[in-house]
Parts: C-alpha cells; structure tokens; sequence
C-alpha cells in the first residue's frame, strides 16, 4: 500500500514549496504525477514549472502535450498516471481515495497531499481525508513547516 504524507503549508505557499519538493522528487530519479481539481491551477501550474527559477525550469507535460508517457512530471486534473508515477502530489484539495484504491492510478512509492495552513476550508478537508484513509488502512504522515520552511515529521 502506498504511503501518504500530508504537507501543511504554513509559512511558505505552494507555489514556492512544491517546485523544490519536485526537484527533490526528480533528483531521485522518481517519475511525479501532479493532481489539482481545476484547469485554472493546472495551468497556473504549468506556468510556475516553466519560470518558478530564473536559471532552471522543471521539465513537464499535460494531456495536452505529445507522449505523456515520457513526461517526468506529469499535470492533470484526472486520475490518469500515464508516466508511472512513483509520487503523486494532490493540491487544491484533490481526493486520494479514488486514486489509490485504483492500483493503475496509485503512485508506486509515495502520495503526498499539500494543504494551506491557512486556509480553514482546506485544513478541514486534510482531515477528512486522514479520517478517511486511516480507516482505509493507509500509513499516514503529517509534515509540517518550521519557522525556517523545512519540514519537520509531526505524526
């Protein structure tokens, strides 16, 4: 079974968090899959990876792109995992249930839920899914950031 991690954003935004976890995904030579609920955030998505860092730029792709298969992070508002993934981020308060009770969805390695912290709507919704999995049998873990911005295991 797929371990899950819940990331609560607190000092940093996603859009500053997600472009360093994704490096450190890919340094690792994990294929990722990135899972939001709206075109909109997919598309603001899209753009950060291409100029989240003057220097660099986070290779990606969508459904919208030729050979999803060879994508090394792949951005969709589905389930589909057309690159295998070994990790799969869920923003914007995207369900893992579905996900990972479906075998060619689930990451191989890790899923990993991001919330903001200071969103009450979006805490909320952490929850219920950690109730949710939980009760699925998942290994669950909560990351929170620290006053410097790393994140230090809670649970």
């Amino acid at each position: 079974m797929t371990d899950v991690w819940f990331y609560h954003l607190q000092r940093l935004p996603l859009e500053s968090a997600l472009p360093k976890l994704l490096e450190l995904s890919l340094a690792r030579d994990w294929r990722v899959v990135v899972q939001a609920t709206s075109a909109r955030r997919l598309e603001a998505l899209d753009d950060l990876l291409w100029s989240y860092a003057g220097e660099s730029f986070l290779p990606h792709g969508s459904a919208k792109d030729d050979d999803p298969e060879t994508q090394p992070i792949f951005l969709t508002i589905g389930r589909d995992n057309p690159n295998h993934a070994h990790v799969r981020f869920f923003v914007e308060n995207a369900e893992l249930s579905p996900v990972l009770a479906d075998t060619a969805s689930a990451p191989e390695e890790r899923a990993i839920l991001m919330f903001d912290g200071n969103d009450e709507a979006a805490v909320q919704a952490a929850r219920a899914q950690w109730r949710q999995l939980k009760t699925e049998g998942h290994t669950l873990s909560y990351w929170r950031q620290s006053e410097e911005g790393k994140w230090e295991k809670q649970a």
